[in-house]
């Protein structure tokens, strides 16, 4: 199989003969054994039992711990522990997750994430209400590699229920992230597991959600997203991978969206290709590499959309290696430095 498919893989509906939770709890873990803990104790605190919650950890076949001892230690034989016979990317890691879940509604959260207390009392309340919707999400914190909180999530409606113009909020700026995102199982067999990129993923999937169901939502924070070095999310300097992916999911949602909306993707075309820049320039800075520099500006130019800063910006960037000026101390030192930002999401 690919790593990283390029359509999205099938779900298997799950057997009308058998017993079935409400939730399935998946955690999808490689190499973040350090935060594997933290995750766990934040959802057995709120355990809802055996016959209410599937609780399983997916695991990639990490090579920084023995992940299933550290899961027996933690939750005893209450977690469930999956390991994949080889490596197969994360996006695969999340189709197993899905297909190994037996529970109504599907919740993965990534072993360096947690969720807040009440989380799924709130989002299992939410679907009551709401039984058309096809996935629910909350509002989330950012904390970093010590737990610590370092900002809230853009997104803060203050209207609790169904979202309103659901396909404009997904599409316009991601507003949610797995560890605050709930799906019914239903939804995935229907429309498929995550695909094409390995960042970004997810931000498709919530669009492709939206266009066929309704969203429920509440404001309140009840998830955290953690950022650090070694995170999937983390940005790639030496390949600026991760703002390729980036520019090719914002045009993959630009596609599902119907003509009179795709005006709404200007601003994160804009914001992306301004990505490619500061990633270039970055490559430029650390490695010198001219070449993987040059292509990331060309897949800038090859969005189709016009602004006079993003040509400003190119010109002092093609200056800056004409002349060879390079600032000393440019570092990817975490997530939350003031000198570099990651790609914006």
């Amino acid at each position: 199989m690919e790593r990283i498919p390029q359509s999205p893989p099938k779900i298997q509906p799950i057997s009308l003969n058998i017993d079935r939770p409400l939730w399935s709890v998946m955690i999808p873990v490689y190499n973040c054994s350090e935060f594997i803990t933290d995750a766990l104790n934040s959802i057995l605190i709120q355990d809802l039992g055996e016959n209410l919650m599937q609780i399983e950890v997916i695991d990639d076949c990490s090579t920084d711990a023995d992940v299933e001892s550290l899961v027996k230690k933690v939750g005893g034989e209450r977690v469930m522990y999956y390991r994949q016979q080889k490596n197969v990317g994360s996006l695969r890691n999340f189709e197993t997750c899905i297909n190994r879940a037996k529970g109504k509604l599907v919740h993965i959260l990534h072993g360096d994430d947690r969720v807040k207390s009440g989380f799924y009392d709130k989002i299992s309340n939410l679907f009551k209400i709401h039984p058309e919707a096809g996935a629910a999400f909350c509002r989330y914190h950012f904390i970093d590699e010590n737990g610590e909180i370092k900002k809230e999530g853009k997104y803060n409606h203050n209207r609790e229920g169904l979202l309103k113009d659901a396909l404009f909020v997904m599409s316009a700026e991601q507003p949610t992230q797995y560890v605050a995102t709930v799906v019914k199982r239903e939804v995935y067999e229907k429309l498929g597991s995550f695909y094409g990129v390995v960042f970004g993923e997810d931000w498709e999937m919530w669009v492709r959600i939206a266009k066929n169901y309704p969203i429920a939502y509440t404001p309140s924070i009840l998830a955290d997203y953690r950022r650090h070095i070694g995170s999937i999310s983390y940005p790639e300097k030496e390949t600026g991978q991760n703002v390729i992916d980036l520019g090719i999911t914002i045009l993959n949602i630009e596609k599902q969206l119907p003509e009179d909306m795709r005006h709404i993707m200007r601003d994160q075309k804009l914001a992306c290709k301004k990505s490619f820049i500061k990633s270039a320039n970055l490559i430029w800075q650390q490695i010198s590499d001219r070449k993987k520099a040059n292509q990331l500006i060309k897949k800038a130019i090859s969005i189709k959309t016009s602004d006079r800063n993003f040509y400003f910006l190119l010109f002092k960037f093609y200056l800056k290696v004409i002349f060879n000026i390079k600032k000393k101390n440019v570092v990817h030192s975490n997530y939350f430095s003031k000198k570099i930002s990651p790609p914006k999401l």
